[in-house]
């Protein structure tokens, strides 16, 4: 792959997988690969943006914001840079760009139309973006099969799963272990979340993201959304899933086999490492990224989740069994709640509460398209809307 590694171009570029996707990039430039920027995207971040233009002299940026894309055009001069604020328009150039591999690392729903696109122009994905596979695994699936391309997984607990299934033969695995840190509420009690701030569900103990992965690594949600797509990258039934609380993050998953033997992939909490096994697999390139020193472990423990605490996770698991349209209606209404608790208008506690209600409302639906993945999602944020705002 690496000859052919040439034109990257990266959804959300100004966020942490972004900010880490440029810095694995310029470790392939130092190790002899020649990597051109053919395009980065952003919401708000414009000065960031800037300077990341100015570096890396793209062909072309999408900001989503109106008012942001306006101050970028007044404050920074860049004449070979085209400037997009039309999604619509993006979209066109997206399908039509000349690129090798696409990182998608918005975040929500808002990353699922831009992974279609790219499917079906022909263009493989480096994909951070769980909810895509979230609420619409199947279809997806579908798309990379008919139009030949291929999705390579960044998160950490997807890239290590894939790493331990490489020369193996899919029929020989009994289940795979995603690991979970905790999050900062790993030892408090049911009663103590009750009266969380949003300042403690936003420190994280061992990984540095955006904030509403943090709220949801704090709900363990995102172990949830994780649950659900390891069944569409790996082709497993819910029962070949399991969950294990690991605070020190070094084991990033692991697979067991039929034989008893079980493997294990191991690193940093860094995301530089999955992002570049995206971008390089099968490959294994050079880096500078700090390594594992052995001799500093003290210990590597792991516990089992404890779904009465963590409620989000319990509803991932059951929305996984229950299948069809139910990912499509949990993952819109934890994207609702966690807009409400970081702004501050219900509890922590409250976040499970919402989904759980608007799930047990939901009419199931088994065979849908595109349109209707988008129509359920907004029906179910506008019913949590019209309750709290």
């Amino acid at each position: 792959m690496s000859s052919n590694l040439r034109k990257i171009g990266i959804l959300g570029s100004t966020g942490s997988i972004g900010i880490n996707s440029l810095e694995v990039i310029k470790n392939l430039n130092r190790n002899g690969f020649n990597i051109r920027i053919t395009f980065l995207t952003s919401n708000n971040r414009i000065d960031l943006l800037a300077k990341q233009v100015d570096e890396l002299h793209p062909e072309t940026v999408f900001i989503q914001n109106q008012q942001k894309a306006n101050e970028f055009r007044k404050n920074y001069n860049f004449k070979k840079c085209k400037i997009f604020n039309n999604f619509s328009e993006f979209l066109k150039y997206l399908r039509e760009c000349d690129t090798d591999i696409v990182i998608n690392s918005l975040v929500g729903i808002n990353g699922l139309i831009p992974t279609v696109e790219l499917i079906k122009s022909g263009k493989n994905i480096a994909l951070a973006n769980k909810e895509s596979l979230v609420v619409a695994g199947k279809l997806i699936n579908e798309l990379l099969h008919i139009h030949k391309t291929k999705l390579y997984p960044i998160d950490s607990e997807h890239s290590a799963i894939m790493q331990c299934l490489t020369g193996e033969k899919r029929e020989t695995v009994v289940k795979i272990f995603l690991t979970a840190s905790g999050g900062p509420f790993r030892t408090k009690t049911i009663g103590e979340m009750s009266n969380v701030t949003v300042d403690e569900a936003l420190n994280h103990p061992n990984w540095n993201m955006g904030n509403k992965i943090t709220i949801d690594s704090a709900s363990m949600m995102n172990k949830g959304l994780e649950v659900i797509e390891a069944k569409w990258l790996f082709n497993l039934d819910p029962e070949q899933i399991e969950v294990l609380i690991h605070p020190q993050s070094i084991i990033h998953s692991m697979v067991e086999f039929r034989d008893g033997s079980i493997k294990a992939q191991l690193g940093l909490p860094d995301m530089k490492i999955p992002i570049q096994y995206a971008l390089t697999y099968p490959d294994r390139i050079i880096s500078d990224f700090p390594k594992i020193d052995f001799r500093n472990l003290k210990e590597l423990t792991f516990e089992q989740p404890d779904f009465s605490k963590f409620k989000c996770l319990k509803l991932a698991f059951a929305t996984l069994r229950n299948g069809g349209s139910y990912p499509i209606v949990l993952n819109a209404a934890n994207e609702e709640a966690v807009k409400l608790f970081l702004n501050f208008k219900i509890k922590f506690t409250e976040i499970p509460e919402i989904i759980q209600n608007e799930l047990d409302k939901h009419n199931y639906v088994n065979n849908f398209e595109l349109e209707d993945i988008i129509k359920i999602d907004n029906f179910v944020r506008l019913n949590i809307k019209k309750l709290y705002n």
